[in-house]
C-alpha cells in the first residue's frame, strides 16, 4: 500500500517523495518495527483493557435494561393491585350497602309485625272489654228487671191491699219486663 502511494506521488511530481523522505529522515525498518509494536500494544489493550471495560459496560447496560423491565413489571403489577384493591373496596361497599338495605327491610318488617301484633292485642282487649261491658250490662239489666218486678209487685200489693199469689206476681213481672223491653 505504501508503494502505491509512493508511485502515485512520483508520477505527479517527480522526485518529491524521495526528497520528503530524505528531509524528514524516514527509516523504514524502524518505522515498520514501530508499527508492529503499536499493533501489539493496540491488540494487548483491546484484549486486556478495552475488552473487559466494554464487557463491564455491556453487562451494566444489560442490568439497566433488566432493571427497567422489572420496573415496568412492578409498575404494571402495582397498577393491577391498585385496580384489584379498588374493585374489592367497591365490592365491599356494595355488599355493605346491600346489608344495610336488608337490615332496614328486616327492621321495617319486624316493626310492621310488632305493630300488627299490638293492634291485634288492642282489638282483643277492646273486644274483651266490650264483652265484659255487655255482660255487666246484661247482669245489671237482669238485676234491674228483677228489682223493678219486685217493686211493681210490692207496689201493687200495697196499692191493692191484698197479698198476691205467686202466679199473679209472675204475671206482673212478665208484663213489666215486656213494657221495659219495648
Amino acid at each position: 500500500m505504501e508503494n502505491l502511494i509512493l508511485f502515485a506521488a512520483d508520477a505527479g511530481g517527480g522526485g518529491r517523495v524521495d526528497e520528503i523522505v530524505k528531509t524528514f529522515g524516514v527509516n523504514w525498518p524502524l518505522f515498520i518495527s514501530q508499527c508492529i509494536a503499536f499493533l501489539i500494544v493496540a491488540f494487548a489493550l483491546k484484549k486486556f483493557a478495552y475488552g473487559p471495560v466494554l464487557q463491564v459496560l455491556e453487562d451494566r447496560k444489560q442490568r439497566i435494561a433488566e432493571s427497567m423491565e422489572n420496573a415496568e413489571k412492578i409498575k404494571t403489577e402495582l397498577a393491577e393491585a391498585q385496580a384489584k384493591k379498588d374493585e374489592i373496596l367497591s365490592q365491599a361497599n356494595d355488599d355493605a350497602k346491600q346489608l344495610i338495605k336488608e337490615a332496614r327491610e328486616a327492621a321495617s318488617k319486624v316493626t310492621e309485625t310488632e305493630n300488627q301484633k299490638a293492634i291485634k292485642q288492642a282489638e282483643e282487649i277492646i273486644a274483651k272489654a266490650r264483652e265484659a261491658s255487655e255482660a255487666d250490662r246484661d247482669a245489671m239489666m237482669a238485676e234491674l228487671k228483677a228489682e223493678i218486678g219486685r217493686l211493681v209487685v210490692e207496689t201493687t200489693a200495697k196499692v191493692s191491699g191484698k197479698v198476691l199469689s205467686d202466679e199473679d206476681q209472675q204475671r206482673l213481672i212478665d208484663e213489666t219486663n215486656k213494657e221495659l223491653a219495648a
